[in-house]
């Protein structure tokens, strides 16, 4: 077993007052295979999304270690952190998050141009990942032109275009349809068998729990 993350003793507390403290993580630890669906299942509000922050570099945990692929994310200075999401991690989140002033291809170029790339040869892997998600007809399109599901797949086409270590998915299908999470669930699955794509993804949808290699479960705070 090749492990792509693994995390120690994370912890995260929320200040809402002097008073008032909420501790959302209470010491987790786990390790996520390479080339392998994991989900985190659990209640509303017991600290997923959370987690799955901090474990992507979003947010800091107020105690303990993250390391993608050897590196211990946390201890890289803000500017590093920032390159390093960019060019080894993908994000999907519930709402696409696509910037509305640009097309699908001008999205999908933006990450990668980010990192250095010409425009060129960003557009070239952009359209080769509008190909793989099925939307190249729509690849001038902007996301106001896109229906719910073609602009949740940009957003995933848009997490690929660096070619990322793991992919992040905070409830990926939670805006969707039946129809639309289908066909979202079959692409998740079809990039992790033709790339060993990695993918860490927090839901509360059936359908995609089973494609699952491994489910943890979140209850109060730990990975149960």
């Amino acid at each position: 077993m090749t492990e792509i993350l693994t995390c120690s003793n994370i912890h995260r507390t929320f200040t809402r007052s002097e008073k008032r403290k909420l501790e959302i993580i209470k010491g987790v630890s786990l390790s996520i295979e390479k080339g392998k669906i994991s989900i985190i299942v659990g209640k509303s509000g017991v600290g997923k999304s959370t987690l799955l922050h901090i474990l992507g570099g979003l947010d800091n945990p107020d105690e303990g270690t993250v390391l993608i692929d050897g590196v211990d994310i946390h201890k890289l200075d803000d500017d590093k952190l920032s390159d390093f999401r960019n060019k080894e991690i993908g994000f999907v989140f519930q709402f696409h998050h696509l910037l509305p002033e640009f097309t699908a291809l001008e999205n999908i170029n933006i990450p990668q141009m980010i990192a250095g790339k010409s425009i060129e040869d960003s557009s070239k892997r952009s359209l080769e990942l509008l190909e793989i998600v099925d939307l190249v007809d729509r690849k001038d399109h902007k996301p106001s032109e896109l229906s719910g599901g073609e602009q949740q797949r940009v957003a995933i086409a848009r997490a690929l275009a660096n070619n990322p270590k793991i992919i992040f998915a905070d409830e990926p299908t939670g805006n969707l349809d039946s129809t639309n999470s289908a066909i979202v669930h079959e692409l998740i699955l079809d990039l992790k068998e033709k790339f060993d794509l990695t993918f860490l993804i927090v839901t509360h949808n059936k359908g995609l729990i089973e494609l699952g290699d491994r489910v943890l479960e979140m209850r109060d705070g730990i990975v149960v």
